[in-house]
């Protein structure tokens, strides 16, 4: 190979080695979002499987991040040892993106089931600061702007709104822009009107699509340096051998 070419090769090898690092960073954003979300919504999850795709794409990103390292430094020196680390790590990520992948898209498809326990969360809401159900549902409301399962109506079958004299709904419905609503039911205009299940369905289909295609994305970045780095592995310098001289005091 010319020398041109493998400058050409290492040129490419060190662009696509930077661009793992925003891989990483978009793959590992996507995990961290969803685990943040599953903290505080874990209650409406039926087990804990929907999580396994973002610790995956966690450790992935690290992986991404220290084979972006690995790959910026075998673009700079002739070291096989450099590049056998680089494709190591790659093929370690790939693995890693693929099983990523292949549940997001799992998870996905059985989102409907996955938030089974939705109804009993909010039949379980009492009003009470101190009691997980009503900590879960007021969280979510207020960050999806959302009210009741499917919409304010559930409430009204709800046994907090019969105890509550049948007039309101939780204060978390109360759509933030009118700082004089009360919950009434009698003002639904005040009130978030989509149901909260389909609001974080959405949410959770984002971010799963999110980490499927980043995870797809960074495979095809991560071809390309496969393909440099196996450029440069194949034309790099035969090391020299010799046989050492006999021991003279043998």
């Amino acid at each position: 190979m010319s020398e041109p070419s493998r400058r050409m090769c290492k040129i490419v090898l060190r662009i696509f080695s930077q661009l793992l690092w925003l891989a990483a960073l978009v793959i590992a954003l996507s995990g961290i979002f969803l685990l943040i979300n599953f903290k505080h919504c874990r209650l409406f999850f039926k087990d804990e499987s929907i999580i396994l795709p973002a610790l995956l794409a966690v450790v992935a990103a690290l992986f991404l991040l220290a084979a972006g390292i690995a790959g910026c430094c075998a673009s700079q020196k002739e070291s096989p040892c450099l590049q056998g680390i680089f494709v190591y790590f790659l093929i370690i990520v790939f693995c890693l993106e693929a099983t990523a992948a292949a549940l997001s898209y799992i998870n996905v498809e059985k989102m409907g089931s996955e938030l089974a326990p939705f109804e009993r969360v909010f039949h379980h809401y009492n009003g009470s600061s101190k009691d997980p159900d009503t900590q879960a549902v007021d969280f979510l409301q207020k960050e999806l702007h959302c009210c009741g399962v499917h919409g304010f109506q559930d409430w009204q079958t709800s046994p907090w709104f019969n105890e509550s004299g049948h007039t309101r709904v939780p204060l978390s419905c109360c759509n933030s822009t009118f700082t004089n609503c009360t919950g009434s039911v009698d003002q639904p205009e005040l009130l978030f009107t989509k149901g909260c299940q389909g609001k974080l369905e959405d949410v959770l289909s984002f971010i799963l699509h999110l980490i499927l295609w980043s995870s797809v994305g960074a495979a095809g970045i991560q071809v390309v340096g496969l393909v440099s780095v196996s450029v440069l592995m194949k034309e790099s310098p035969l090391q020299e051998y010799r046989i050492l001289d006999r021991d003279p005091f043998s």
